[in-house]
């Protein structure tokens, strides 16, 4: 496969560049709606959870077991909250769940 490097960063540059010099230009005064400032404050959080959801089922071994691990971590973090015991409860589940599947 030919492959253009200079031009492939030239293309996210611009891609980075806009994202970050438009918003600037385009916007000088408070954004005053409560929708846009609601959507806006929850971007981030979804930004990390589109790129970390795909790596928790395809961690394991199994999807099944990084399945099982993701909803031991919502059941988890619903109830009680704590991060080392939401890590802790998830890894337990995927080593179970390797386990069984394994058998």
């Amino acid at each position: 496969m030919d492959v253009n490097i200079p031009a492939g960063i030239l293309v996210m540059f611009v891609t980075i560049y806009a994202v970050r010099a438009l918003p600037l230009t385009l916007l000088r005064r408070e954004i005053k709606s409560p929708f846009i400032r609601s959507f806006l404050h929850y971007v981030p959080y979804v930004s990390l959870s589109v790129m970390t959801f795909p790596a928790i089922l395809s961690a394991t071994a199994d999807i099944r077991s990084g399945a099982a691990g993701f909803a031991a971590a919502v059941i988890l973090a619903w109830t009680d909250g704590n991060l080392f015991k939401v890590s802790i409860g998830a890894c337990l589940a995927v080593y179970i769940a390797e386990m069984l599947l394994a058998a």
